[in-house]
C-alpha cells in the first residue's frame, strides 16, 4: 500500500478526540496506538482486543508517526554519560 492510501486512514477533526489525529471511523488516536505497540503489545493482540483495528490501519500509524517527525531533529531525553 502507498503513503498516500496509508495516511487516508488517519483524520484530524477537532471534534473528535479534541483534535489528535485518529484512524477514521474510531476514537483510537495515533498515539494509543504507537503507546500500545511500545509497551510490548503485539499486533494480532491489539487486532483481537479493538475490533475494527486492521493491520493496515497499525502500519497508518506508524507511518503518520514516521512522517510527523521527519523534518524535526531529535533530542534524546536521556543523554548517555560515557
Amino acid at each position: 500500500m502507498i503513503d498516500e492510501q496509508l495516511l487516508k486512514r488517519i483524520v484530524i477533526n477537532p471534534k473528535i478526540m479534541v483534535g489528535k489525529p485518529v484512524i477514521q471511523g474510531t476514537r483510537l488516536t495515533v498515539e494509543f496506538v504507537l503507546n500500545i505497540l511500545a509497551h510490548g503489545a503485539t499486533i494480532p493482540e491489539m487486532i483481537n482486543e479493538y475490533p475494527g483495528l486492521t493491520l493496515e490501519d497499525i502500519h497508518a500509524c506508524i507511518l503518520f508517526a514516521s512522517k510527523s517527525i521527519e523534518d524535526s531533529s531529535y533530542m534524546p531525553l536521556n543523554e548517555a554519560v560515557a
